[in-house]
């Protein structure tokens, strides 16, 4: 991770546990980081799958937020595939798309990596809340 790159992102609640957060401007969106640190970690030593999908859903999310101006959603879906463990010192990186939107569902895209290599891969439907 480049400091001069990333901002850290002070969240309230459960995501302000599971971080801290990292941010970054992208040319056509936001890019989400975790660095693994100790707390992230389960019994075999390598970053927590549930703190892994934390932060892809938390990506996700915003990114369905963004597309919809600000408009709550929530998950309805949330499949994921694991592709490789992720180690302490590591920084997790996750970009996100909408693929399909209807009025009440967005359909989204993510991906996690640690340097370039995919970590996981993921597909939700989020539901449109009303204002």
């Amino acid at each position: 991770m480049h400091a001069t790159d990333w901002k850290p992102h002070t969240l309230p609640g459960f995501m302000g546990l599971a971080g801290p957060l990292w941010t970054r401007r992208e040319e056509g969106g936001w890019a989400y980081g975790l660095q693994v640190q100790r707390q992230h970690l389960n019994p075999a030593g390598v970053l927590h799958g549930g703190a892994l999908l934390t932060l892809v859903d938390h990506a996700l999310s915003t990114v369905a937020w963004q597309a919809l101006q600000r408009q709550p959603c929530l998950t309805l879906q949330l499949d994921s595939q694991f592709l490789a463990s992720v180690a302490e010192g590591g920084f997790v990186v996750v970009r996100a798309r909408v693929t399909q939107r209807t009025r009440s569902l967005l359909f989204l895209q993510g991906l996690a990596t640690v340097e370039e290599s995919p970590v996981l891969q993921a597909q939700a439907i989020m539901k449109v809340q009303p204002p």
